[in-house]
């Protein structure tokens, strides 16, 4: 039975909505009125009783169980710079040292170019890493007496004792050869900020070097145009970097492990085929190194244990006849004794779990079990693993504790709705973040059995505004397809004024992401612009078609293959239920989407362009053949193998079938989908003698940034005024 069915009234002479007076407006959501307060940054130190924190530039010691501040460990008088400069830091493992990261440039999505400086708290001494302000990463050794750092595409070590600097590698150049970071591709699809991991005694060094060169390049323009409003240069700057597509060739990249007594770099023996990923890698408690090798397909796993005398031996493998996902540093989690090790693993009951492994004898037990999905371990003790899942429903989740041996399962978390978890060092406190679709942020600290010690946030005053404003609330509903010879329930959530009067007809905007694995239909609490538009009169609905996350393998991979079709096929039958229903305005239903929801929001106005009538395209992919290869490739293979899986989905095809209004919006800046996207379909609307809006961001990235994001949502609100 279709549950939406709660909505449905029976309605005489219904009218039509006009602009209301709303209890807020966009402006309040760009003065910061809604901006939910939190506690940030929080580190644990080693003995797990106390943690860390920046304030202003100045690195705070606390205790966990008073909450008290308990030392400053280092401000910045004591580096003699403006507090503003420092951006980061980390302390060495004994403590002693601090690590400062200072003046970042942006670079991609996890990178930056930087200033470094380590400050020792006996001595009270400040020495520069190095001179350059372009070091791109650098990390204290085991001991914290030296640090290894990335310039220029080549690994230096600096002894902080005796001052002096050793090349690990000279072969580094631009668009070329890294040594110690990642490409392009592996920085934004594998999420790795570095491609270095000193040894657990300090003896070595390994890193990962990418031999880019056959890479194919990508150029943007700047045009100099900042926020400061300063003139722009005459000519553009052109900034070429190497991406690669999908079907394109990959960087090559290798695994090489530097001796610090010898000073001679080996290669470690990573397999015949060079067109793989090497993502992850690291040393084991025994100080062997390890190394995740993933094929070109992603569908192959193989985790190896080398001990760097010639000897390799292969101490996981996964397969899968789609892809395999939940890939990350933490997917294996090595424990103390050096042979057993715990593994997330979804292939093999098509539900995300862990399981214990043997180094020695292979699997031996799983340690969670269900219909339900692990979705992140907090943390591993010398008896427990406590780990995020959302087995009480999809739209929530909640910390859980259990045993090595996977008994003792508890839950540890109270109420319904999204947590997040820092823990200490050791499990002894840990700090909750906790919402749901009433309750903003609410922070609170606990102790290792999961008892409240205090409150640190509860946003009571932010909560208090929202209720005056009426701010409206998420009404959850499920709404059911019918696929591969089933019943499928997908979720979803309608938002409505908070004066809704149903014998009135709305306009609706569908708000949505779609990508594969994500989820937007959350029980958290959020206010963004669509909210806004809420109380200006409309309806906004949102919900996660089949291919997204937290449903289990098969629910997420149906989409294998032919990436956008079934997304946008559940996108436009919910929007034929919703016209049916007596209080909606058929005649104005709209979608919206950016990146991958912009890629959906254009195929649902195209292919359903009787029942949607406006479409806002925020930095949308218009082709998959022109997007990077570890992200495109891993759901729909190879566009040599699979062109229709490329070709049918995109909406450069079917401008001519454009009907209603569509507003497209890229930046000129954008790294991660170019803005070659938009203009290839606009060029195609125009071959069509298509009417269409377009907005370009001069300099601004994927986010709308620096300067343009506040904009675009302006506009988006406006657009929907006067288009739906």
């Amino acid at each position: 039975m279709n549950r939406l069915i709660s909505f449905v009234c029976v309605v005489v002479g219904a009218l039509t909505v006009s602009a209301a007076e709303p209890g807020f407006t966009y402006s309040d959501i760009a003065a910061g009125r809604f901006v939910q307060r939190s506690v940030y940054g929080l580190r644990s130190m080693a003995d797990g009783k106390y943690y860390t924190i920046l304030d202003h530039g100045s690195v705070k010691k606390y205790s966990y169980a008073t909450g008290n501040e308990v030392a400053t460990l280092a401000s910045p008088e004591d580096l003699g710079v403006d507090g503003r400069r420092i951006v980061d830091y980390s302390l060495s493992p004994k403590e002693n040292k601090i690590l400062f990261k200072l003046d970042s440039r942006p670079l991609y999505r996890h990178s930056s170019h930087s200033y470094y400086v380590v400050y020792d708290m006996a001595t009270r001494e400040t020495v520069p890493v190095n001179s350059s302000d372009s070091l791109r990463y650098a990390v204290f050794s085991p001991d914290g007496g030296k640090v290894a750092f990335v310039l220029h595409n080549n690994i230096y070590i600096k002894d902080l004792e005796t001052g002096d600097e050793v090349c690990v590698t000279d072969d580094g150049k631009p668009n070329h050869i890294i040594n110690g970071l990642p490409d392009w591709v592996y920085e934004e699809e594998w999420s790795m900020a570095d491609a270095i991991r000193w040894a657990p005694d300090g003896d070595r060094l390994a890193f990962l070097r990418f031999d880019e060169s056959e890479v194919k390049e990508y150029t943007l323009d700047f045009y100099g145009v900042g926020a400061d409003g300063s003139d722009a240069p005459l000519y553009p700057y052109k900034y070429t970097y190497k991406y690669p597509a999908a079907g394109e060739t990959n960087s090559t990249v290798t695994l090489h492990v530097y001796d610090l007594a010898n000073g001679e770099t080996e290669k470690i023996d990573t397999g015949d085929d060079a067109d793989v990923y090497v993502p992850f890698f690291g040393w084991t408690p025994d100080e062997e190194l390890y190394f995740f090798r993933i094929n070109r397909h992603q569908n192959h796993l193989e985790v190896f244990a080398d001990d760097c005398h010639g000897t390799r031996r292969l101490i996981y493998e996964e397969r899968s006849d789609k892809y395999i996902d939940n890939l990350g540093m933490h997917t294996i989690e090595f424990m103390p004794d050096g042979d057993r090790f715990i593994v997330k693993n979804e292939t093999r009951t098509g539900f995300a779990h862990l399981y214990m492994y043997s180094i020695e004898n292979g699997y031996l037990y799983p340690i969670t079990e269900g219909e339900w999905e692990v979705r992140s371990i907090v943390c591993v003790t010398d008896d427990k693993v406590y780990f995020i899942s959302n087995e009480t429903s999809p739209l929530r989740n909640n910390l859980y504790s259990v045993g090595l041996n996977g008994k003792g399962k508890r839950r540890m978390t109270e109420d319904d709705g999204i947590y997040s978890i820092v823990p200490s060092n050791g499990f002894k406190y840990y700090i909750s973040y906790f919402s749901n679709s009433t309750t903003p942020n609410t922070v609170t600290l606990h102790d290792g059995r999961g008892r409240l010690i205090r409150t640190l946030e509860d946003n009571a005053a932010l909560k208090e505004y929202a209720a005056e404003v009426d701010v409206p609330v998420k009404e959850f509903f499920t709404f059911p397809i019918e696929c591969d010879g089933k019943v499928v329930e997908l979720n979803a959530y309608m938002l409505k004024p908070t004066d809704f009067d149903p014998q009135k007809k709305y306009p609706v905007l569908f708000t949505q992401y779609s990508g594969p694995a994500s989820q937007q239909v959350l029980d958290r609490w959020t206010v963004g612009w669509e909210e806004a538009l809420v109380g200006q009169g409309y309806i906004v609905v949102c919900m996660d078609p089949r291919g997204t996350g937290g449903r289990g393998e098969w629910f997420k991979k149906v989409t294998y293959g032919q990436m956008g079709l079934l997304e946008a096929e559940d996108h436009i039958a919910l929007a034929r239920y919703i016209t049916e229903l007596p209080y909606v305005d058929a005649d104005r239903i709209g979608i919206y989407g950016w990146s991958y929801g912009g890629f959906m929001s254009l195929n649902c106005i195209l292919r359903g362009a009787d029942v949607f009538s406006m479409a806002i395209s925020v930095a949308p992919v218009t082709s998959w053949r022109y997007y990077d290869s570890v992200y495109t490739e891993r759901v729909n293979g190879l566009p040599q193998e699979n062109p229709d899986g490329y070709d049918i989905p995109s909406p450069i095809h079917y401008a001519a079938q454009l009907k209603g209004k569509l507003l497209l919006i890229h930046g000129t800046a954008d790294d991660n989908v170019h803005p070659q996207n938009t203009y290839r379909m606009a060029h195609e609307l125009v071959r069509a003698g298509k009417q269409f809006d377009m907005m370009i961001y001069t300099d601004d990235n994927h986010a709308m940034m620096p300067i343009g994001r506040h904009n675009v949502h302006q506009k988006m609100i406006e657009y929907c005024l006067e288009n739906l």
